[in-house]
């Protein structure tokens, strides 16, 4: 895979980027469902009685018969989805993510996986910035579980725009997909003409001391942290890597030859998400320093989003730490 470095950089030397607020990524996969259910009448929604939070609920209203409420029964949902992909289908199943993976685990394995259907699965209300809900309801192991799943793809947008763009690339696809969407608004990154391929990185900075590669809403902290190092006299890269699985190993190989040092950000348990995705490639490549941002060996508590974001370490400013850090044992090994 290659990165797509189609587009300038998004972020300017010269200026500081302006934040923008726009809609929740839920909310542009309900849309972007649509979109799909009007061009393709093989589309279908499957959901687990929670279509309002989902966002699926906008195809119920207009494609009722094309709609199956499964009621709160995530297996169930799960298995009827891979039966109407075996009748040639294309079902889009969407409940909460901690809810499908972790309560659907066994039927995602056996019943999609195994058999390679071409099953859409789409987690809402991703990470811990769902907020006040609380740890029964935050998935911070999702990405980790879906990555294990043998055929899946697994992507993890930043914004409205990536997330449309993406659910309409997981709709072509044929084999199945996880895609994670969150609660709240998300800043905006990308714009309507910005292209997205399955298993190509988006280069959003280039940067010749670090690079800082992230997903989801940690794409935009990662932006602001490379702000921040720029002010410092550090040239900080940004990647987005949407796409956990198949992951842009070209990318990561090219970032860690051209700055000699990587910090991951994502809004996930460390243990095997993306920074452990992004240090298997680089140890089988070229050995550099590597620092992982994300959420450490617990569950959270509830909350509003930033101060979980604060208390569990998420933020711009604990990115520019860990790049320190990795720029400290750049400079000792290379003594």
């Amino acid at each position: 895979m290659k990165t797509d470095r189609s587009l300038e950089p998004l972020v300017e030397s010269e200026k500081r980027r302006e934040k923008k607020m726009g809609m929740a990524t839920r909310d542009a996969y309900g849309q972007a469902l649509l979109e799909l259910g009007k061009a393709d009448l093989r589309v279908v929604a499957v959901d687990a009685d929670l279509s309002k939070s989902t966002k699926s609920g906008s195809f119920a209203k207009s494609f009722p018969d094309r709609f199956y409420n499964c009621g709160i029964a995530e297996a169930n949902m799960v298995s009827v989805a891979a039966g109407l992909a075996s009748c040639g289908k294309i079902p889009f199943a969407s409940t909460f993510a901690s809810f499908l993976l972790c309560k659907a685990f066994d039927q995602l394995r056996m019943s999609i996986a195994n058999p390679g259907l071409n099953v859409k699965l789409v987690g809402s209300h991703g990470g811990i910035s769902l907020g006040e809900d609380g740890a029964s309801q935050m998935s911070v192991e999702d990405l980790a579980l879906a990555c294990a799943l043998p055929k899946f793809t697994v992507l993890s947008p930043a914004d409205e725009y990536a997330t449309r763009a993406l659910v309409g690339l997981a709709g072509q696809h044929v084999g199945p997909v996880y895609l994670r969407t969150g609660r709240p608004k998300a800043p905006l990154i990308y714009n309507a003409s910005d292209h997205f391929q399955l298993g190509a990185a988006k280069q959003l900075v280039r940067g010749s001391d670090v690079t800082i590669i992230a997903n989801g809403l940690l794409v935009w902290e990662a932006l602001m942290a490379s702000e921040m190092c720029q002010r410092e006299g550090i040239s900080a890269a940004v990647i987005d890597i949407h796409t956990l699985k198949p992951i842009d190993e070209s990318a990561i190989i090219s970032a860690a030859r051209e700055t000699g040092a990587i910090v991951t950000a994502e809004e996930h348990l460390l243990s095997g998400g993306l920074g452990s995705r992004v240090a298997h490639v680089a140890s089988r490549h070229i050995a550099v320093p590597i620092a992982s941002i994300g959420i450490e060996d617990t569950y959270a508590e509830s909350g509003p989003p930033e101060a979980l974001f604060e208390k569990y370490r998420l933020t711009a400013r604990d990115i520019v730490m860990a790049v320190h850090d990795v720029l400290k044992r750049k400079q000792a090994s290379s003594r």
